[in-house]
């Protein structure tokens, strides 16, 4: 009578072993994961920064050469004005009186 007994007990013990096992290493893998994923992160964002200094650095360079070339336009190239158009007559009008 005994021996059903403690064969039960040890299938329902190794049953609930098992399922408690598999449960701990998976939190184990978990917290070496987020562990691994915290010390990369002061790396990510200090390379985060300097790719948004460069990427500023080009932009405003960029924005310098634009309005220099927009102030030169504007500010016109040559101290000679240009040609005023006169109108000619063609060959097909007759001169007015």
């Amino acid at each position: 009578m005994e021996r059903p007994l403690i064969a039960a007990l040890l299938l329902v013990g190794l049953i609930i072993g098992s399922g408690v096992g598999s449960s701990y290493a998976r939190a184990r893998r978990g917290w070496n994961d987020y562990q691994a994923a915290k010390k990369t992160v002061p790396g990510a964002r200090r390379a985060a920064w300097m790719l948004i200094k460069v990427v500023t650095t080009k932009v405003g360079v960029i924005a310098l050469l634009l309005v220099g070339a927009v102030a030169y336009a504007a500010a016109g190239g040559s101290d000679d004005p240009a040609p005023v158009p006169t109108p000619s007559s063609s060959a097909d009008e007759r001169p007015a009186r």
